[in-house]
């Protein structure tokens, strides 16, 4: 006889299953329709989550609803190892986003952004090129620093050091503080006569507008800042999620005592 422990699992499976659906259509279609190295960095991670997620909602759903001990048995080691693992993912990433931090600027609205200021395994994971490129296409394809255009063609410069920029903005969209080059618009800058820099960075600014500050260290260090801020908001989804896995847990337990107790 069924009980109510295994009807739940059951329940929460089958929703857990149709999630699945569109997610792994959504990767499938990237892999298929992705054009940009934005897109096409989604389309495998999007594929596994969602063939992953299918493939332990079947397994939860076939075995508390037909009694299938394996099944269950197979589901309940899966969801064991995702908790420890989502456990000490949010440890982790506590650990790599404790250090770093905007530097305040004199008279400016916004802050600048050190790449040496973020830990050593951020860094590692935007200073390889392979990856870089492709966060670069990502952001270039966010039109980030194109929104900064957007009426404001006759902002001064006065007007503009008072813009409170997003760490993206401020390391990827203009030059360095260093750099002491002429503002022309928010994403146009002259360079000084003089090419002598002690801000590497101020080599790679272009006034092309697909080309910018993208390949600075500034603008690395201004995604790393972002990621940080972000991840307190991400640190709460986390948690609830955890909690929410331990709770089906204890439940999918229930329903494997309880199919050992109907064999008897």
């Amino acid at each position: 006889m069924f009980r109510l422990s295994n009807n739940l699992i059951g329940i929460l499976n089958f929703f857990t299953f149709l999630l699945s659906i569109p997610i792994l259509w959504a990767g499938i279609w990237l892999h298929q329709k992705g054009t940009t190295e934005c897109e096409k960095f989604f389309d495998l991670p999007v594929i596994i989550i969602g063939a992953f997620l299918m493939a332990v909602s079947l397994a939860g759903l076939i075995g508390a609803c037909c009694r299938v001990t394996w099944l269950l048995w197979l589901y309940l080691l899966v969801m064991f190892l995702l908790i420890v693992a989502l456990f000490c993912f949010t440890v982790f990433a506590f650990v790599v986003t404790n250090k770093g931090a905007g530097e305040v600027l004199s008279g400016k609205g916004y802050k600048e952004y050190r790449l040496g200021d973020y830990s050593n395994w951020l860094q590692k994971r935007v200073n390889s090129t392979k990856n870089w490129n492709k966060i670069k296409s990502c952001l270039q394809d966010s039109k980030v620093c194109q929104s900064l255009m957007e009426n404001r063609t006759t902002t001064t410069v006065e007007e503009f050091y008072k813009e409170d920029l997003s760490s993206i903005q401020s390391g990827c969209c203009k030059p360095s503080n260093d750099c002491n080059f002429t503002y022309v618009s928010p994403t146009v800058w002259n360079a000084p006569a003089t090419t002598s820099y002690t801000n590497a960075d101020c080599s790679q600014w272009s006034n092309n507008q697909t080309v910018l500050c993208y390949n600075c260290q500034a603008c690395k260090a201004g995604l790393l800042d972002n990621i940080k801020h972000n991840w307190k908001k991400v640190a709460i989804i986390n948690i609830i999620f955890l909690v929410c896995l331990i709770i089906v847990y204890s439940i999918g337990c229930c329903a494997f005592r309880n199919i050992g107790h109907d064999w008897k």
